[in-house]
């Protein structure tokens, strides 16, 4: 569903009651009540236009149109490679070491949820690594890291992904699609590969930060690989409106 198909669907209650006549009016009340709604939808609509990142509560809305890179911009590694939009995905090269693309305005910090499907084409490393904002600090979601299995956040009171309490190893196969989910909200920080969860961290009292060196380069989101051609598609966020439990 896309952002006019859902200004549709949440305009509905109010267009489907505005027509009335003498036998049927609408409560004063309950029309200012939808009038509120649509404007603060419209508003909503409109700031997220002008921040390239739009996003209704608890839906998923595409930041990704399949044509361009609109709402994202090659991230300037040094040694990075091409990054272009090829039959409907987003095609990352592999550089001589880091290589990606990050949005362009602003993003969430703090109760969202972003999915993408990632596919590693060649190349012995991570091919999706997410850096992403928690609230005030930056992590990065690594996924096939450190000779192509390794997953986990980097870092975790200053231990990077390979070695901390997210660590986990998977096999990855090339030019298969993988569905990659990261959620945060508020102290929680999840993640899933396909239908397994292989990140579900409490961050109470923990030091949250990057990994040093160019991987700072991707803030405040971004998507980076290491040596490694990778291909990108249904890249989508959802604003979260309650906590994870």
């Amino acid at each position: 569903m896309n952002w006019l198909e859902l200004l549709i669907k949440k305009m509905s209650p109010l267009s489907e009651r505005a027509e009335f006549n003498s036998s049927s009016r609408i409560p004063r009340r309950s029309f200012l009540n939808q009038g509120a709604k649509c404007a603060a939808l419209i508003s909503l609509v409109y700031g997220g236009f002008r921040s390239g990142c739009l996003a209704l509560d608890d839906e998923f809305a595409p930041l990704f149109d399949g044509k361009s890179l609109k709402g994202w911009k090659k991230s300037e590694f040094s040694g990075g490679n091409d990054v272009r939009v090829e039959d409907g995905v987003i095609i990352v090269e592999a550089g001589e070491e880091l290589c990606g693309f990050q949005v362009e305005g602003k993003f969430p910090t703090d109760h969202y949820e972003f999915e993408v499907e990632a596919q590693r084409r060649s190349g012995l490393d991570f091919f999706c690594t997410i850096t992403f904002p928690v609230r005030d600090r930056f992590l990065s979601l690594v996924i096939g890291g450190w000779g192509g299995s390794t997953i986990g956040l980097s870092s975790i009171d200053h231990h990077d992904a390979s070695a901390n309490e997210t660590t986990s190893q998977r096999q990855f196969k090339d030019k298969v699609w993988y569905r990659i989910r990261l959620r945060v909200s508020g102290e929680t920080i999840q993640a899933w590969i396909d239908n397994e969860r292989v990140v579900n961290l409490d961050t109470t009292g923990k030091e949250l930060s990057l990994r040093p060196g160019e991987i700072e380069i991707s803030c405040p989101f971004g998507i980076s690989t290491f040596r490694t051609e990778a291909a990108f598609r249904n890249l989508r966020l959802k604003r979260l409106s309650h906590p994870s439990p």
